[in-house]
């Protein structure tokens, strides 16, 4: 008796719950009626007319940067021309700079071979920093101390670049020409080649000066970038490799740089590009001198320096020649970013192999 009344009760309460359902639909059949007739096609045009203008929109944004850069290079052609006009292609080889003479000489293998040799310095010493720097905290680390570490490299890369130049010039630059200056010119004095590289005298303004100021500043984007993908190595690999013996040492040069050179190459070139084209702190402390020297420890400009010291006050066929020079390092970042490029796709296509 007892599991008759259950029976019932059950039935009764479906029968319930039917009726609600019922009641539910027919109030939304009748919600539906009274707002009229769905309108698909409306819809469907609603949708498309979305979409064209999304397409539109992110169409014109990437053909908005080609715009920008195409008007750079047209007003920067526009106003080297009377120098191009007047001093031709002997302007890549001729060192004299004297804007005040009678005729005005202007040359520009002195900034160019000052941005040359500061961004070399620059990524010899901050590559294998940078590199090392990011392995540690990858593979090396301890948890407590990654973060930071991370954020010591994060507040490097917001600091203003005139702020490094101050700091460059009140700091650096006496402590390298009080100490580290004499001592390696004491260490190289009469070896063959490093005697010239390293000769004295001691000076607060130099392009090795300059280039440890661009280490330091390039030293975050190389080591954040690396991070970043080595971080993409799959675990299972590493674990591989440990589980075979491998060393630390071994893991990484022989799994992670592997798997991650691409885009690791890509942080180089980036810091690269940051180097070639940095201005203020490298006016502050390279000594802003169009003559070139043997010395890594002299007085030297780049081509970003000595349109910052000079433009401001040049005019006519000075001013040309300096906008010649921006023109020139357009071509040069140009052609170092775009042979970097070819090199990651040779790589790419190297591992699709």
């Amino acid at each position: 008796m007892r599991w008759l009344r259950g029976a019932k009760l059950t039935t009764s309460v479906n029968k319930l719950v039917q009726g609600i359902g019922v009641a539910d639909m027919a109030v939304q059949s009748d919600v539906v009626d009274d707002a009229g007739p769905y309108d698909r096609a409306r819809a469907l045009s609603a949708f498309k007319l979305g979409d064209v203008t999304f397409y539109w929109i992110t169409r014109l944004s990437a053909i908005s940067v080609l715009l920008i850069l195409g008007g750079i290079i047209i007003s920067l052609i526009i106003g080297a021309f009377p120098a191009m006009k007047e001093f031709g292609i002997s302007f890549l080889w001729t060192q004299r700079w004297a804007p005040s003479a009678d005729p005005p000489v202007l040359g520009a293998l002195g900034p160019i071979y000052g941005t040359l040799v500061t961004s070399f310095i620059a990524m010899l010493i901050a590559i294998p920093v940078g590199l090392g720097i990011a392995i540690f905290l990858t593979e090396l680390c301890p948890q407590w101390l990654r973060r930071p570490i991370g954020m010591a490299i994060e507040l490097l890369a917001g600091i203003p670049s005139i702020i490094y130049g101050m700091w460059g010039f009140f700091v650096l630059g006496p402590f390298l020409a009080n100490s580290f200056q004499p001592f390696m010119i004491k260490v190289f004095d009469g070896v063959p080649v490093l005697g010239s590289i390293f000769a004295g005298p001691p000076s607060y303004l130099s392009l090795f000066n300059a280039a440890l100021i661009l280490a330091i500043m390039v030293l975050p984007f190389i080591t954040s970038i690396s991070v970043d993908v080595f971080k993409t190595v799959p675990p299972v690999l590493k674990e591989a490799a440990y589980g075979v013996g491998c060393t630390t040492w071994e893991v990484v040069r022989s799994v992670v740089i592997p798997y991650t050179r691409v885009g690791v190459i890509g942080g180089i070139m980036l810091a690269l590009g940051r180097a070639l084209g940095e201005t203020m702190a490298v006016t502050f402390i390279i000594g802003n001198s169009f003559r070139i020297s043997g010395s890594i420890f002299a007085p030297g400009t780049t081509i970003s320096a000595a349109i910052a010291s000079e433009f401001a006050e040049s005019d006519g066929l000075h001013q040309s020649g300096l906008i010649l020079l921006g023109l020139l390092l357009f071509v040069l970042t140009f052609f170092v970013l775009a042979a970097a490029r070819l090199m990651l796709m040779r790589l790419e296509k190297k591992a699709g192999n």
